[in-house]
């Protein structure tokens, strides 16, 4: 059985329009879960479909963290199935 991460993944980047959009990563039950929320938004956005930029964004930060061990391999493997399976 998979077992979750410790704490989700989140980080901010500002767009060309200057608006900053966060966002946010949850590992449950062998999926991931994308949240998106810019900040002219007051709501999270659950179901626009990662850009292949986010992919990346996201395989380097769970790269990062499993280096420090902080997130599991099989996390690490499942964001790059995952990734040629969507780009």
């Amino acid at each position: 059985m998979l077992q979750p991460m410790k704490r989700d993944i989140e980080w901010v980047e500002k767009l060309e329009s200057g608006v900053k959009r966060t966002v946010r990563i949850i590992f449950y039950q062998g999926e991931i879960r994308w949240q998106f929320r810019c900040s002219d938004q007051e709501r999270w956005i659950f179901n626009t479909p990662p850009s292949p930029a986010d992919w990346s964004a996201l395989e380097s930060k769970v790269d990062q963290l499993y280096r420090r061990r902080r997130a599991s391999y099989k996390d690490l493997v499942l964001v790059r199935t995952m990734r040629k399976k969507h780009v």
